[in-house]
Formats: structure tokens, C-alpha cells, sequence
């Protein structure tokens, strides 16, 4: 412990040489934080120096090398209320900040943003991208946020800057009117929009953002799928076409693969290439089909209702009977061209052989003759 005083009176040289890739403040360790008088101080490009005298900000150094002496320290003198040249150690806290870009942290939604696609209707969308930070004001960064910390990484202010981007990017993308299919035209735009949009909160954090990118914008999976199978439907285009092409692919394989296809792969390939022969011609790139398919013929209209007939005999009506049994009673002399009969829509009873429909019984099948007499 005692060594370490007596170190720390005895060191003149505060600087900081940074190993890490996300360190944006260190305070600079000394012993009771006392500072000698004309102590070098190395501030290295992409770096400030920040002196906190009593929890109050004093001088802000940029890069270059300072011998820590009452002209170039102007705040620090008017807070020491030094009105001559001192000789005795100071106290004072140094933190360094880094003002290096910090590149390629991430942001992205964590929730889905709802909103109304012109085409597609209620979507929900995902987004993700990179960004990029430094420190343009040390004296408000350190204010704002690293309080008293003696070190603060991007981790600890990254959380609250995705934050930002993302309330401002959900707004963007539902108030832009933009449809789902165009939104990858137009993500330059928008990234330069959300960083000409979010500039002024950053700075009330002493950050810029030099650069943020939204890398995508992304569909739930279901509808991603969905749509792919709308875009092969438009790459197939026509159906017929696909399936002749189909068809010529399954026939090479099998050519190419005999013992697998077999001679039932055979014939059926055949058959194949006769209907597809009949609509293809032969062209510069291959069989080119030729004639559209036909049309299949429409289904017959179904049978008219078969007409009945009744028959009046010594007074009594027998029937309905149809047109083929009255020609069988024909064939048996048990029905005559004078024998009266009538169907729906006569105004009467009429001899059969009179009637149209039932006049060519008589002339296919003509009555038998009489029967020889007995005996």
C-alpha cells in the first residue's frame, strides 16, 4: 500500500491505451486521484480526456500531448481559484473517452409490427439491421450517462439506442404507406430517414450515428411460403405445358435409369411420347407443343320420360302400359289397331292404329292370322 503512494506521487504520465473493442470510458487510476503539477498527459487520436474536479466537469482535451500547467488548463484554474503558478499536486479525476467509430452492433424487433398492406392486407412484419456510434460531445456523454462508472463498454448503451430505433423504424414503416413487395426497394431510404429522425435524441445523449442500415425486412414464415408458391405458379404459367414437361423429364430419367423403371417404365414412357408426339413439333430448342388441349365434351342431357299408354276394353281401362309392352301384346294378337287407347295430352280415346307413335307397332309386327277352325 505504502508503495503504491509513493508510485503515484512519483508517476507523470496519465494516458490510456485501449486492448478492447467496446471499452467508451475509462477512468484513469491514481492514488487519492492527485495529479502533479506539469504531469504529461497523451491523449491519442480517437480518444478525449475528461477532467472532473469535486463531481464538477472542468477541461475537455483532444488528442495531442499537454504538459498539465495553469494556461491550458482554464476551467480547472478557475474552479482551484489559482491565481499563481502552484507547485503542490492537484486533485482531479481523468476519465478517457474513446470518440472512435463502434461499428456493426445490432438492432432488430423483437415483436412483430402490425400493419395494412395494400395488397395483402393485415401483415406482420419483422426487421433487423446494423448501426454504427461514436461519442460527439464527451462532456454530455459523461454527464448523461457514465455518471460515475469507471468504465462503460457499448453493451450498457447499445440496449437504450435499439430501443430508440425501433419505436422510430415501427412508426415509420406503418405510417409509409410502402407495400410488403416494395419495402426492399426503399430501405436505403428509410435507414436515412430513421437516422436523420433519431440525430437529435442521440445528441441529447452526446452519440451520433454515422451509419444505420436495415438489412431486412422479413414475413411471417407461413406467408413466406405461401408466397413462394404463388411465385412458381408464375414461373410454371401454363399447366398443360409443365405437365408435358414433366412428363419428358420422367421419360429421361427412365432412360437413363432402365433397371429402376423396368419394362412397365417402359411402356408407360411410351405411351407418353405418343400423346405427347400428336401436340409437339420440332423446333430449335426441342419439341415445342403445338396444338392446345381439347376441350372434353360435355356430358349427354338426360333421357325424356318414357310416355305410358291405357287401354279401353268392353267398358274397363287397363294400363299404364309402355310402348314395349304394347308390342309384345301386338306379338300375341292381344293388341289391335282398333283397339282404343289414350296417354296424357289427348283429348281422347283413339284407335292405335291412329296414333302416330303407336302406328309402327302394327307394320313391323302385323297381327297373326286367324286361328284354323277346330275339328
Amino acid at each position: 500500500m505504502i508503495w503504491d503512494m509513493l508510485k503515484g506521487e512519483f508517476i507523470d504520465v496519465i494516458d490510456w491505451t485501449d486492448d478492447t473493442r467496446d471499452t467508451m470510458v475509462w477512468r484513469f487510476q491514481r492514488h487519492g486521484n492527485a495529479i502533479k503539477y506539469g504531469a504529461k498527459l497523451t491523449v491519442r487520436e480517437g480518444q478525449a480526456a475528461v477532467f472532473v474536479h469535486e463531481g464538477q466537469l472542468a477541461d475537455v482535451f483532444r488528442p495531442g500531448l499537454y504538459m498539465l500547467e495553469t494556461n491550458n488548463m482554464p476551467v480547472m484554474t478557475t474552479l482551484q481559484h489559482w491565481d499563481h503558478l502552484f507547485q503542490s499536486p492537484f486533485k482531479a479525476e481523468v476519465y478517457f473517452v474513446s470518440t472512435r467509430r463502434f461499428q456493426n452492433l445490432k438492432w432488430g424487433t423483437r415483436n412483430p409490427i402490425m400493419l395494412r398492406d395494400p395488397e395483402f392486407g393485415p401483415v406482420r412484419l419483422r426487421a433487423f439491421g446494423t448501426y454504427a456510434i461514436r461519442v460527439s460531445d464527451p462532456g454530455v456523454f459523461l454527464r448523461e450517462v457514465v455518471g460515475t462508472d469507471g468504465e462503460v463498454t457499448t453493451d450498457e448503451v447499445q440496449f437504450q439506442i435499439r430501443n430508440v430505433i425501433v419505436a422510430r423504424f415501427s412508426n415509420a414503416l406503418a405510417s409509409s404507406g410502402i407495400p410488403v413487395l416494395d419495402l426492399a426497394a426503399s430501405t436505403d431510404q428509410m435507414a436515412e430517414y430513421l437516422r436523420a429522425r433519431i440525430a437529435p435524441e442521440l445528441a441529447g445523449f452526446g452519440i451520433e450515428m454515422p451509419e444505420l442500415f436495415v438489412e431486412n425486412v422479413s414475413l411471417p414464415e407461413a406467408v413466406e411460403q405461401a408466397l413462394d408458391r404463388r411465385t412458381a405458379m408464375g414461373v410454371v404459367g401454363d399447366l398443360t405445358k409443365y405437365a408435358q414437361f414433366q412428363a419428358a423429364e420422367a421419360m429421361r430419367a427412365a432412360a437413363e435409369n432402365p433397371a429402376q423403371g423396368g419394362a412397365m417404365g417402359a411402356a408407360i414412357g411410351a405411351g407418353m411420347g405418343v400423346a405427347m408426339g400428336s401436340q409437339m413439333t420440332a423446333g430449335p430448342w426441342g419439341a415445342i407443343p403445338q396444338q392446345p388441349p381439347v376441350a372434353a365434351a360435355p356430358p349427354p342431357p338426360p333421357p325424356a320420360p318414357e310416355t305410358v299408354w291405357h287401354i279401353a276394353e268392353n267398358g274397363q281401362t287397363t294400363g299404364p302400359f309402355s310402348r314395349a309392352d304394347l308390342g309384345r301384346m301386338v306379338a300375341e294378337g292381344r293388341f289391335q289397331r282398333q283397339t282404343l287407347v289414350w296417354s296424357a295430352g289427348m283429348e281422347g280415346w283413339t284407335a292405335a292404329g291412329d296414333v302416330a307413335a303407336l302406328a309402327q307397332l302394327f307394320t313391323i309386327a302385323p297381327p297373326p292370322p286367324p286361328p284354323p277352325p277346330a275339328g
